[in-house]
């Protein structure tokens, strides 16, 4: 359950045109006040450019607002209830792929974890910036974006160029492909020491959907409990 509904913001007729300077932006994130606050800081169309046509709060909310609005950027968390920003990649690949007025996705999160940095742009977003940004640099973030440049707050393009500079394909973790996105985020909030509570509360499930995901988690990786778990989160930087 979330904790409101999409605001959908769907045109009447077909994708409008932001017009000369603008940029139609959805904000993807399960925190309202967080939305909130970047509403106020870059949404004010005609000091920034940027018009805010939708939000949304979960990974079926985004799809739904996303595909109604057909923004030119879309603000997106990495963690989401309902599969996190790489589900929403995913599912809007044809949107992003589109010869006419592609969506394209700025990830925008609090996590710095190279796991999720590579994650998403893996999945088609055009670049990662942590929520320590400015207003001022966001707003120049989504136009570059839009434009069709990558962006990335600079200790972050570490790690793409990590991954995808080299002329050697990037290592596969044959143990972490076995994992589902939620067993992802959950194996994480495990070793960043969460109590089930607490990942429940924050992945909107319940406490026996969390442990039937550790358990699942544990069997994956041949692992016997947290502790074990915790450390081999730890040797791939996943914490």
């Amino acid at each position: 359950m979330t904790e409101d509904n999409a605001n959908t913001g769907a045109p009447t007729g077909g994708v409008p045109d932001a017009g000369p300077g603008r940029v139609r932006v959805v904000l993807v994130d399960d925190h309202r006040m967080f939305r909130t606050g970047v509403q106020a800081e870059i949404g004010e169309t005609a000091r920034t450019g940027v018009e805010v046509v939708g939000e949304a709060a979960d990974v079926d909310q985004a799809v739904t607002v996303i595909t109604a609005t057909r923004p030119e950027v879309v603000l997106l968390d990495v963690h989401l209830p309902g599969g996190g920003g790489v589900e929403v990649l995913r599912r809007c690949a044809p949107l992003m792929s589109a010869a006419e007025n592609p969506v394209r996705f700025l990830a925008l999160s609090v996590s710095d974890a190279a796991e999720d940095v590579i994650g998403v742009i893996r999945g088609g977003a055009r670049g990662y910036v942590t929520k320590t940004i400015t207003g001022a640099d966001l707003v120049n973030s989504v136009f570059r974006v839009q434009e069709g440049d990558a962006v990335f707050s600079p200790r972050l393009a570490g790690f793409v160029l990590d991954a995808f500079a080299s002329t050697d394909a990037p290592p596969v973790d044959e143990d972490l492909d076995r994992l589902t996105q939620r067993e992802r985020e959950v194996l994480r909030l495990i070793a960043r020491g969460y109590a089930y509570k607490e990942i429940a509360k924050q992945l909107f499930i319940s406490v026996k959907t969390v442990e039937s995901h550790v358990s699942a988690v544990l069997r994956k990786l041949q692992l016997s409990n947290r502790h074990e778990l915790t450390r081999w989160a730890t040797a791939r930087r996943l914490v």
